[in-house]
């Protein structure tokens, strides 16, 4: 399994960074923090991506952007509609930044285990069902972004993923409650 207890990204690290002494955090910097708690038999999963003090323009906007796109998704979510609905929001805000997404790796239905059915793409796709949602279901919506390309590579340690061509990357993610008339945000950290 992972060697970690959370993940830790830096700049264009995408997921999956193992946390070590020899990563250094620096004035600039970037930073993805990907964590899950347990709690009465049940997974929670959550991603926020920090600012590093004074950080240059273009990645405060994708940090805001990234952050933005998590809540165009959530806003979608209601029993009724359908997880192509929740893609199509993120795609459209990130598209209208030039952003691309991450395509390999997605948001996913968590519960009993962290990672459950159904995929929750970031992306219009016609790969899988376009599930309906139904008041109950729990899932862990977390868009990732990209300054430039969507494509990625594993480095050698064969967890971390980075973007092929160094760009910054960004990532939100909460875990949330399909109800009837909307959602609930279960990783909400303004609550805390």
């Amino acid at each position: 399994g992972f060697p970690g207890s959370i993940c830790s990204c830096l700049n264009h690290e995408v997921v999956h960074g193992i946390p070590s002494a020899k990563k250094v955090i620096c004035s600039g910097d970037v930073l993805k923090v990907d964590t899950g708690a347990y709690y009465q038999g049940f997974h929670g999963d959550s991603c926020i991506t920090i600012p590093i003090e004074e950080v240059k323009p273009e990645a405060s906007q994708l940090i805001r952007v990234a952050n933005e796109t998590l809540y165009k998704g959530i806003e979608q979510v209601k029993a009724g509609k359908y997880l192509l609905d929740i893609a199509g929001a993120i795609e459209d805000h990130a598209q209208t930044y030039g952003y691309s997404i991450v395509e390999d790796y997605t948001g996913h239905g968590v519960g009993r285990n962290l990672h459950e059915d159904p995929s929750v793409f970031n992306f219009r796709t016609r790969e899988l069902p376009n599930v309906k949602l139904r008041a109950g279901m729990t899932l862990a919506i977390e868009p990732i972004l990209n300054a430039g390309t969507k494509f990625t590579r594993t480095l050698s340690d064969r967890w971390t993923v980075v973007t092929v061509d160094n760009s910054l990357s960004a990532q939100f993610e909460h875990t949330v409650l399909v109800t009837t008339d909307g959602y609930e945000i279960l990783t909400d950290r303004t609550k805390v």
